[in-house]
């Protein structure tokens, strides 16, 4: 069992964040996570404040130690998959080799429309996220990387350095679409993360990724299945939630502190860490 600590950066502030990554760090979590948006979630008219992710993962690198690091997950839709392939790599040199790379096909309309970016539909995402990892994993392993896709493209490209991990940093995909989504984390992602709700639900859509990777021939045990869960003050209920991912084969959880209350909510997490790897 990994268990990884989260706080997304909405709703706080950079002292709190700070005093987050610090007790990730400290108390044993083997990862640390934010999230990727530029208009606040779930709060009226998206107008609370909102610190951009792979900035904050850069602060991170530097900020800790010994805990790994990522954002869960990056909307493939806003950078180009070249720009992001080096700014994974510069968070993966600055961390010492400690980046887990999170990637999404993104949701958030709103925020393509305000500005200006190009959303298309569920399916025109879902593919650009699929040729997105396979441009990614070209540009961190070949000196030069050209590229003919229906959405991205590259010309004897250069992407120096290669990332400290090798052969890459690992790759979490998040989703939950079963036709599609789910094949392309059986085609690319060494984590698939369900990003919440009932347990039975997860399990099934474990299922249904086992199948795409026997259609791509892929070995499903390859994949590790993690799922983000979230701590609202009652460390019972957080540990009997996360019984029931544990016991069937979910073997990285990632629980969400809150902002306001997330120094206090990460240290009551981490007194847990010995009953949730227990699990």
């Amino acid at each position: 069992m990994r268990i990884g600590l989260k706080l997304a950066p909405q709703l706080t502030t950079v002292e709190e964040l700070r005093a987050v990554w610090r007790v990730a760090d400290e108390a044993g979590f083997d990862h640390c996570w934010n999230f990727d948006h530029f208009a606040s979630i779930g709060t009226h008219g998206n107008l609370g404040d909102v610190f951009e992710g792979w900035t904050l993962l850069g602060a991170m690198a530097e900020a800790t130690n010994r805990v790994r690091i990522g954002c869960m997950v990056t909307g493939n839709t806003y950078r180009h998959p070249g720009v992001l392939a080096k700014m994974a790599v510069t968070v993966d040199h600055l961390s010492g080799g400690r980046l887990e790379f999170g990637l999404g096909a993104a949701w958030a309309e709103g925020e393509h429309t305000m500005l200006g970016l190009e959303f298309g539909s569920v399916g025109q995402r879902i593919a650009r996220l699929e040729e997105a990892c396979r441009v990614i994993e070209l540009l961190w392993s070949e000196n030069r990387a050209s590229f003919d896709g229906a959405h991205y493209r590259l010309a004897d490209a250069i992407a120096n350095p290669k990332p400290v991990q090798q052969p890459r940093p690992p790759i979490w995909i998040g989703g939950s679409g079963e036709r599609k989504t789910l094949r392309v984390v059986a085609q690319h992602a060494d984590v698939w993360n369900f990003g919440g709700g009932e347990a039975a639900e997860g399990v099934r859509l474990s299922r249904v990724l086992d199948e795409h990777c026997a259609a791509v021939g892929r070995d499903p045990a390859e994949i590790r299945r993690s799922v983000q869960l979230f701590h609202a003050g009652n460390v019972a209920q957080l540990l009997e939630e996360a019984r029931e991912f544990a016991g069937n084969g979910f073997r990285d959880l990632i629980v969400g502190a809150r902002g306001g209350t997330a120094e206090a909510d990460a240290t009551q997490i981490a007194e847990a860490l010995p009953d949730l790897r227990g699990l």
